[in-house]
């Protein structure tokens, strides 16, 4: 099976994956600037329209920043490990006091962040619905029943565990005949030998991986520190 070439009913396609509009335009999943350069061969890929591939751009920029300043601790572009955004935020030297802005001071001096949380939402609810929709060819425009997004380091040893095990890489439900996923559960080329539930895009940049268990529910790990989860039932 070629996973280029889906086999799935058409009614389930052929629509933006994120607003159900008249798709005029394709968007990559996860969005180039979650990746490094060179970027991956063959990086998913979705229909979209063009309001919605061009309208999460900017929060998609604030979450790839915010996350790296996080992690490094310091929103000066030399103390970055990120090229992309060491760049962007020597350029743009208001997103980088906007992040600034958010660092907070706990007890013991310890550094704590506080991110505009609605962009970070909408920007993770983008990505799971892309996934979903690549997967399983099965759109999620429909509001979720839950969204979680929590650092790795916070999450209690028993958490970190369900969450790692979440996707565990068994036929849970019936994929969509003829879809990724349904490639994927046969174990099918180019597929044979994934190794696991997690699909990684890019090794300690971005993983992912989509059950579909009685609804559907897609796990992110951004940077190997934020951790999402998206769940419809």
């Amino acid at each position: 099976m070629d996973p280029r070439k889906l086999f799935v009913d058409e009614r389930l396609i052929g629509s933006c994956v994120y607003c159900g509009a008249e798709p005029d335009s394709r968007d990559h999943v996860p969005s180039k600037i979650l990746l490094d350069d060179p970027l991956p061969a063959d990086l998913p890929v979705v229909e979209a329209c063009s309001t919605c591939n061009g309208g999460f751009s900017l929060d998609e920029e604030y979450l790839a920043c915010f996350l790296e300043c996080v992690i490094a601790g310091s929103t000066d572009p030399a103390s970055l490990a990120r090229d992309k955004v060491k760049s962007i935020l020597a350029r743009k030297v208001d997103l980088a006091a906007r992040i600034q802005a958010c660092r907070r001071s706990a007890k013991g001096d310890r550094l704590t962040w506080e991110p505009e949380e609605k962009r970070v939402r909408d920007v993770v609810l983008k990505l799971a619905r892309g996934h979903a929709a690549f997967e399983l060819s099965l759109p999620q425009i429909e509001a979720p029943d839950e969204i979680q997004i929590l650092p790795l380091a916070v999450m209690s040893a028993i958490d970190r565990g369900v969450f790692e095990n979440a996707g565990s890489g068994k036929v849970r439900g019936w994929p969509e005949v003829g879809s990724r996923a349904f490639i994927r559960a046969c174990a099918a080329r180019p597929y044979a030998d994934q190794g696991g539930p997690w699909i990684v895009v890019q090794p300690d940049r971005y993983r992912y991986t989509v059950d579909q268990d009685g609804g559907v529910r897609v796990e992110m790990v951004l940077s190997e520190y934020l951790a999402c989860t998206v769940n419809w039932s």
